[in-house]
């Protein structure tokens, strides 16, 4: 399992009854998680004061319940500020565990020692394309949500990349992808972080299972001659590491060569339990 363990504005404090403790900054939420199937032998003093918690609804979907807590407010990882707030549907805005993608994509771009340019499809608010931002690459930043996009850019100015080389398009990641083929744009990185379902902004209907693979049959047309990574995210309990990395190895080009990884991402609690938040597999470059 690859664990998001540096940093300092986040911490998965304990898990427990089909929640999770966490402190974002210097508010402490609690958020439901349905594989926090247990019950803490010692529960953390967190749990008796939190700033807020997240109650599902029985009939789908829940609400906030905000006892003391700004609209949004601020947090940091390593040189990388994001703007967080409770939003639908338990989120917050930024996912953790990604800091683990997050490193590893910049780690690449450091390495290459050479201009490259990266394409986050499913991108949200950005944290993959700031990353990739601070270490020097241009991005195309693709979503179908007009407000997730806006919420990009304004991570772009947190993060003191606003000034850099991204491109921020609201649209249909296939359809997208399908004009960059004709149009023969070519990226030396790629990450996708497709959500389970879905619509785009013409009211697109995306649905994981049956559309994941057509798409990324489209999307590894749009690797360069000499590509570094491509990274695929899941949170889909019905899509595990070990497929990602089968559909990673039947779609990249033949001849590239490289390595294959795959595997859960998570985050450490506080008594030290590794926690699995999403899988991802990976493929990068090795020459």
């Amino acid at each position: 399992m690859w664990i998001a363990d540096q940093w300092k504005d986040y911490a998965l404090l304990d898990t427990s009854g089909g929640a999770r403790l966490e402190r974002w900054g210097n508010y402490i939420l609690v958020r439901p998680d349905p594989q926090a199937i247990w019950q803490s032998a010692k529960r953390h003093e967190g749990w008796k004061a939190p700033n807020a918690v997240y109650h599902r609804s029985g009939s789908g979907g829940g609400h906030w319940e905000i006892r003391s807590l700004p609209e949004s407010w601020k947090i940091s990882y390593r040189d990388l500020t994001f703007q967080v707030k409770p939003m639908n549907f338990k989120h917050t805005g930024i996912f953790p565990e990604q800091a683990v993608n997050w490193d590893f994509m910049r780690e690449q771009i450091r390495k290459a020692g050479r201009p490259v340019k990266v394409l986050n499809l499913f991108a949200y608010t950005g944290g993959a394309t700031m990353a990739c931002a601070r270490e020097g690459a241009s991005v195309v930043h693709v979503d179908a949500s007009k407000g997730m996009v806006q919420w990009a850019k304004e991570n772009a100015v947190l993060c003191g990349v606003a000034d850099r080389p991204i491109r921020y398009l609201v649209d249909d990641c296939m359809k997208f992808v399908e004009r960059e083929n004709r149009r023969g744009n070519r990226y030396d990185g790629i990450v996708m972080d497709p959500p389970s379902y879905g619509r785009g902004p013409g009211g697109e209907v995306w649905q994981l299972e049956e559309t994941l693979y057509p798409l990324m049959t489209r999307v590894m047309r749009l690797l360069s001659p000499r590509p570094l990574f491509f990274v695929l995210n899941s949170y889909s309990t019905g899509l595990s590491a070990a497929v990602m990395e089968y559909l990673l190895r039947l779609t990249l080009p033949k001849g590239l060569g490289g390595r294959f990884e795959s595997g859960e991402i998570g985050l450490r609690t506080a008594d030290g339990m590794d926690f699995p938040s999403g899988s991802a597999a990976r493929w990068l470059s090795e020459d």
